[in-house]
């Protein structure tokens, strides 16, 4: 082996690493994003789950029975509402993963030494909130249950056994997967991850490729616009995209039994919008990177935030706030709240207006940056 000529290779292979700015950045930010990501967003230790509380006693019994639930960590009564429609809606909205129900002759139960019963609703679409919320709910219940009946016993000298009826029965009822099966938690997830994916990756080399094969000389020259050029290419991968949401959400509900709850139209009309953000997204890409290596790793360095961010796993709640407004850039964040609001829970556009709203405001901002960044000229 000659050794200078392979030292030679050896410096001419850093001198390229340093011209390629672009890759020299993704060295630097990859690991320090997966560090953070992972470090926050990989968090299983749920906390603060939003409750909403329909007090209809409204007694000093009933509030340190929800304090009881506020001091535990696990729950946050974030809504107190006056009807069960109000609960019920924020159930469905998914603004609450719980909702707790003292019914109005709570205290008068309590004080004549009979057992009060109160309810706990459960949104079981995600199975890891909805484990804990179960778990916690009847372990926090049956701790003031036995406090309470301790207290009414001590005052008539009598001990507690294994035998003393407890003071509250909390009824628990799981809404929208009562078996808490994953599989109808994960399968709507996979659907807009594979969407999102496949998409990204069709048009974030679209002007790349036009790039490297020296043919984006023959558009400049032409009349075309920007605006032209960049929606001219996202069409025939529209469709093509479109495809690959029937076909995932095909094998979705005839091989794994996904059963759709709500309005198919409604599915496949947000569907068809999350393809677009996604191809707008791969889009953008495209007009920031120089060649197909850059376009793949710019492509990486977003498909593994969406990963872990947008709730396809981790549950959202247990992350800092500053990771979830992270989360709230990213479009998958929406269209999974969307595809299990409408294949789980089986609400309408009413419930999922919001979502449907912001989706459509990202596609137009990431569309309009795309064409923006893009120049009809050679640099």
């Amino acid at each position: 082996m000659n050794w200078q000529r392979f030292i030679s290779i050896i410096k001419k292979e850093f001198i390229q690493i340093k011209r390629d700015k672009f890759s020299a950045k993704i060295i630097i930010l990859m690991p320090i994003m997966m560090i953070f990501l992972f470090g926050y967003a990989v968090n299983t230790d749920l906390e603060d789950i939003n409750i909403a509380v329909f007090d209809q006693s409204r007694t000093q019994e009933s509030r340190t029975y929800i304090n009881k639930f506020t001091n535990s960590n696990y729950f946050i009564p974030k809504y107190y509402v006056n009807s069960t429609n109000e609960l019920n809606y924020l159930i469905d909205n998914g603004d609450a993963k719980a909702g707790l129900i003292i019914p109005p002759n709570f205290t008068e139960k309590l004080k004549k030494g009979k057992q009060a019963q109160g309810q706990l609703i459960i949104d079981g679409t995600d199975p890891t909130i909805a484990r804990t919320a179960l778990s916690s709910g009847q372990l926090i219940s049956q701790n003031y249950s036995m406090q309470n009946t301790q207290k009414n016993l001590s005052k008539k000298g009598i001990a507690l056994n294994k035998t003393s009826l407890l003071s509250i029965d909390l009824r628990t009822n799981v809404w929208y997967n009562p078996n808490l099966k994953s599989t109808l938690f994960t399968i709507p997830g996979v659907i807009g991850l594979i969407l999102q994916n496949i998409t990204v990756m069709l048009t974030a080399f679209a002007l790349v490729r036009e790039r490297e094969r020296s043919t984006i000389e023959q558009l400049i020259v032409t009349p075309i616009k920007t605006r032209e050029l960049i929606l001219g290419k996202m069409i025939p991968y529209i469709l093509i995209g479109y495809v690959d949401f029937l076909f995932v959400l095909g094998i979705g509900t005839m091989w794994f039994g996904l059963p759709i709850n709500g309005s198919l139209p409604l599915l496949l009309l947000l569907g068809f919008e999350f393809v677009i953000v996604a191809l707008a997204i791969g889009m953008w890409i495209s007009t920031i990177t120089i060649n197909q290596l850059q376009a793949m790793q710019a492509t990486m360095l977003f498909i593994l935030p969406s990963f872990l961010l947008s709730g396809f796993v981790f549950p959202r709640e247990s992350m800092p706030k500053i990771i979830q407004i992270m989360g709230n850039l990213i479009p998958l964040t929406f269209f999974l709240k969307i595809a299990r609001g409408i294949i789980l829970k089986g609400v309408g556009m009413e419930y999922l207006w919001k979502d449907t709203l912001i989706l459509g405001i990202l596609g137009i901002l990431i569309l309009s940056f795309s064409i923006l960044n893009f120049k009809k000229n050679l640099e």
